[in-house]
């Protein structure tokens, strides 16, 4: 364990019961990390990172097929509390983001081996949020906010007095996992990323400010955790809920795994930026399939799924790739997907008397966007799909007409 970080978690083997676990077994843990969660990650920078970079030391080194538990910090490091108002989303520090938990270094993992990552449990701490944030996510040229929901988690569901009448089941998973990035692959994703910008691309470069480890060499040009890439990372997909596998190319002897940003519901597509939000214990796993035994080397993140929960009844609104203007834009999955989501947008607030702030913070932890079809001329088309059984009242998702052909006319 040499070059690790001494003194900083407390590490000890030992068995735990399950507390509001989505897999309820008893899972025997050969090393537990604990993170103070009261604490933010600036508070107590030895105990995380929030950048991506080969040279942060490991918290712990483990062996295949151990089971770690490890306490996460939400993805906003503890900004956000049960006494939060809509006022305080506009002082967050939003560089604080992702506070990760690790890196963990994997025993034999050598670059190229490919590391399957199997999250074994979820154990939430009671409290989720969502904000709406000025100027971010699908719908920033429609909803002002600020808004800020947050979440009583309890008996497997999430309700907020912020978005009263409506009740979201656990779907809970992790939004971060992913490995180190090599000095090689780091220089190259900052460079593309860079030629990005230029021309005014939606991107966050390095900064030293709020970054975590503290030391400059890494501060500076430290990757940050919010797009996704190939060694994983902000992937924000609800596959990764407990049971499923995350299979990554290792890049650095070690692998040096690390997760954070835990969820308890979200949407496909995260449309206003944020899901239920939550700090979270997990257990997780790791194997090594080596490098020379693959026949299949995916050089982005796979996901092997656990299932889901079952699909319930939906009304799902669509859009095609259509300005406002008339203007057709043919493949455009983005203008497809905003108008499929004005679309939701328009039903949440006509139709189940939401504000639009409800309307987008619901859409985001509720919403699936899928692409419905992708070859028929034109016109891409995208839904946005609800699930009716998160509404109290539980009638159908349209108020039926009165009048000539309908079942009152009839009867």
């Amino acid at each position: 364990m040499a070059g690790e970080r001494p003194g900083i978690l407390q590490y000890r083997r030992r068995l735990r019961p399950d507390r509001r676990r989505t897999v309820v077994t008893v899972v025997t843990a050969d090393h537990v990390v604990e993170v103070d969660l009261e604490r933010s990650l600036v508070e107590d920078p030895r105990s995380g990172h929030n950048r991506w970079h080969p040279g942060i030391a490991p918290i712990m080194t483990i062996r295949p097929g151990e089971v770690v538990r490890v306490d996460l910090r939400d993805g906003l490091d503890h900004q956000i509390t049960r006494a939060s108002t809509d006022r305080d989303i506009l002082d967050m520090d939003m560089l604080r983001g992702h506070p990760l938990s690790g890196p963990f270094l994997v025993e034999g993992a050598r670059a190229g081996d490919l590391v399957e990552i199997e999250i074994l449990s979820i154990e939430h701490h009671g409290f989720g949020f969502t904000c709406v944030r000025p100027g971010a996510g699908l719908l920033a040229a429609h909803v002002p906010g600020p808004f800020l929901a947050t979440w009583e988690l309890a008996e497997g569901r999430a309700t907020s007095p912020q978005i009263p009448g409506v009740t979201v089941p656990a779907d809970p998973f992790l939004g971060i996992v992913g490995v180190a990035p090599s000095p090689e692959r780091m220089r190259e994703y900052a460079a593309r990323e860079e030629a990005l910008a230029r021309p005014g691309g939606a991107v966050l470069p390095p900064t030293q400010q709020s970054a975590i480890p503290l030391d400059a060499g890494i501060a500076s040009v430290g990757l940050r955790t919010v797009p996704p890439r190939e060694n994983g990372g902000n992937l924000d997909a609800k596959y990764l809920r407990a049971g499923s596998r995350l299979l990554v190319l290792a890049q650095v002897d070690g692998a040096l795994v690390s997760l954070g940003d835990a969820h308890y519901a979200q949407g496909h597509g995260e449309v206003c930026s944020q899901a239920i939000e939550m700090s979270a214990t997990v257990e997780f796993t790791c194997r090594v399939r080596p490098r020379d035994a693959q026949s299949w080397r995916p050089t982005m993140p796979v996901i092997l799924s656990a299932p889901a929960p079952a699909p319930q009844r939906r009304l799902v609104t669509t859009g095609i790739p259509v300005e406002a203007d008339g203007t057709n834009r043919s493949m455009d999955l983005n203008v497809a997907a905003l108008n499929a989501l004005l679309a939701m947008q328009d039903y949440l607030t006509s139709e189940r008397g939401l504000s639009a702030e409800q309307a987008y913070a619901l859409s985001s932890v509720a919403v699936d966007l899928e692409i419905l079809e992708i070859v028929n001329g034109a016109n891409v088309l995208v839904g946005a799909a609800v699930d009716l059984t998160i509404f109290d009242d539980d009638r159908d998702g349209v108020a039926r007409p009165t009048g000539r052909g309908t079942d009152d006319a009839r009867r």
